[in-house]
């Protein structure tokens, strides 16, 4: 079936009575808490989307995870119509984003099927880290922004020193920033008119070919593959034969609608709107986030840019706890892949721990989510080895590599270099707490950049390697700010460092999950930490057990595990001394033997603690 030419004006019942200067895409973007997923709540209450009795706290983070953390994960949709004082009625396309660092490039995505952003600002603390970020995203878009003042009914909060703030630090016009208190309702009619008459319609045209955007695809357990389109040129209509550019992939399209947040059904979507399509595709690999759908029989002359592919940054390997649910996790990896554009995963071996995947994360809270989800949603017990970023190694015979896993490093006499990233970060912390995060900084070998003031706090700009920042620094950055400073960052370039790899021997036997590459300044103390902690988490054995880190040939730290003695002359009640020396000593004899042939069993909670180890 082919769209061919529409005839003006018959367009779908739903886009005559709404032209397309009638639509308002727009997308909100804040940091951490400023109350996105809140104000979100309000404008579809007020905009009558959900009923009274309908409505939740934060309708639209949908998964169990995102309630109980209280953050945003999945950029997520919904389609609001809303009369306005001028008598009109808009179709206005939400975007609610993530506002954590890892989930930078759900942002980006949402932001390119947007013309504007509402840029929130909590008016009590001010402009943060990530709120800068988000508003770089989504000036790199070209979008309008209309600041909006969250939290005016806090008694702390500030209005005018905020608009100010915004103004200097941003270089936004705050003065007409709107006031509301996103928890209460307070000027959400405001935001509402502001979106109206502020920000730009979306430009399009309807008799052109298809045009449409692959906004996001995830995996649902009844429709199959759900795909998020932003239609840009042309018309998408139900039972149309379409082609993803990317992929190469030809479908037919057996369902069309938009999200009111609840699935609602439509005849077809046309230029500047957002909705979703179902056509029965199995195949995970064809929905590429970022791709562009035409028709298959008239197809639009060139393919949108779509999207930077997501980086990973932190590598660990995946393994489940029993064997046997191998081919499980395979499967949940695959669905979760869709769900998840940044997440790659790929198969690997370890002695310890058998069959896995060495997986790509953009960062640890990444890393955490996607852990946890396979364990929720795929009911998979996991283990996950100590994460490590990507290096790269230059050999002696000219020939460049990467090194993903400590594992799998080469012999340290065929290494002529070893390269590690290093990004630039932004921590903004109130000026109490600034002399411990400069401290924490140096410990972790930054060099400082730049230091300023914003109001009275402290901008502070730092060079870190980014080995030193995976394990636990975002976590000893809220303890010693008392959850105060916010941190962003992005990856520089990779500079060359005293690097070597670390091994933890467990009863002389080296055990490849725990192999790390640190810097030879910290190195004794990372093993020294490690050694203690396996100390503590390795059960007693009959025999005695020793715990070594080793750099090459060289131990450069130890810890013994007691044997555990069993009481052998128990049974017997006084008499000849010789009687209860022939028991020990062939106790003796039996824990020579065991040493010599004794393997040592290691928990698998012992590897989850040692590898959150706090250094």
């Amino acid at each position: 079936m082919s769209l061919g030419n529409p005839t003006p004006g018959c367009y779908s019942g739903a886009m005559s009575e709404h032209p397309i200067s009638n639509i308002r895409n727009f997308s909100i973007v804040a940091h951490i808490d400023h109350g996105k997923s809140t104000l979100a709540d309000r404008l579809i209450q007020s905009t009558g989307g959900l009923q009274e009795r309908e409505m939740v706290e934060q309708v639209l983070d949908s998964m169990d995870i995102e309630r109980e953390r209280g953050i945003t994960i999945k950029a997520q949709t919904v389609r609001l119509d809303y009369k306005a004082k001028d008598g009109k009625t808009y179709i206005l396309n939400l975007m609610d984003t993530p506002g954590h660092v890892d989930f930078a490039y759900e942002v980006s995505r949402s932001l390119a099927a947007c013309e504007g952003s509402l840029l929130v600002v909590d008016a009590s603390q001010g402009v943060e880290a990530q709120t800068l970020a988000n508003v770089y995203h989504a000036l790199d878009a070209n979008h309008e922004i209309v600041p909006v003042l969250n939290k005016i009914d806090l008694p702390a909060a500030e209005p005018d020193r905020i608009k100010a703030q915004i103004e200097e630090v941003i270089g936004l016009d705050a003065s007409d920033a709107v006031p509301i208190s996103a928890k209460t309702g307070l000027g959400i009619d405001l935001v509402l008119e502001a979106i109206v008459t502020k920000l730009p319609p979306p430009k399009g045209d309807e008799t052109a070919p298809l045009k449409a955007l692959l906004v996001d695809s995830w995996y649902d357990a009844y429709l199959g593959v759900v795909v998020l389109v932003r239609v840009i040129d042309g018309v998408l209509k139900k039972g149309a034969d379409i082609t993803m550019m990317g992929a190469a992939a030809r479908y037919s399209v057996d369902r069309i609608g938009v999200f009111k947040p609840k699935m609602t059904d439509q005849a077809e979507l046309g230029p500047g709107e957002i909705g979703f399509i179902t056509a029965q595709i199995k195949q995970v690999a064809d929905t590429r986030v970022g791709d562009t759908i035409t028709e298959t029989r008239r197809q639009t002359a060139s393919a949108l840019p779509g999207f930077k592919p997501a980086q990973p940054v932190v590598f660990c390997g995946l393994f489940p706890v029993d064997a046997a649910d191998f081919e499980d996790l395979r499967a949940a990896m695959g669905r979760l892949r869709l769900n998840d554009a940044s997440f790659s995963y790929e198969m690997e071996s370890s002695a310890a721990l058998g069959f896995g995947f060495r997986c790509g994360f953009l960062g640890l809270l990444h890393l955490e989510i996607i852990q946890e989800r396979l364990e929720r949603e795929f009911n998979l017990d996991l283990i996950a080895t100590a994460p490590s970023v990507i290096y790269k190694l230059a050999l002696r015979d000219g020939e460049h590599i990467e090194l993903h896993n400590p594992a799998d490093m080469p012999d340290i006499m065929k290494i002529e270099e070893i390269q590690e990233p290093w990004i630039r970060a932004t921590i903004l912390t109130p000026d109490e707490y600034l002399g411990s995060i400069l401290k924490l900084c140096q410990d972790r070998r930054g060099t400082q950049v730049d230091l300023n003031y914003v109001g009275k706090r402290a901008m502070v700009v730092y060079d870190l390697p980014l080995n030193e920042v995976v394990f636990d620094f975002y976590d000893r950055l809220k303890s010693i700010s008392k959850g105060y400073a916010s941190f962003d960052y992005n990856i520089t370039d990779y500079k060359a460092g005293d690097l070597v790899k670390m091994s933890i021997l467990v009863n002389a036997e080296p055990v490849d999950a725990l192999s790390m590459l640190v810097h030879r300044t910290r190195a004794e103390m990372r093993g020294r930490a490690m050694c203690e902690k396996l100390k503590e988490l390795i059960p007693q054995h009959l025999f005695q057990i020793p715990i070594q880190a080793a750099i090459g040939g060289k131990i450069i730290a130890r810890e013994t595990i007691s044997a555990l003695r069993k009481d052998v002359t128990a049974k017997c009640y006084g008499g000849d001394v010789s009687r209860k020396r022939k028991l020990l000593d062939k106790q003796k004899e039996g824990k020579k033997r065991m040493r010599q042939f004794g393997r040592v069993e290691i928990p698998q909670e012992a590897f989850i603690a040692a590898l959150k180890m706090d250094s």
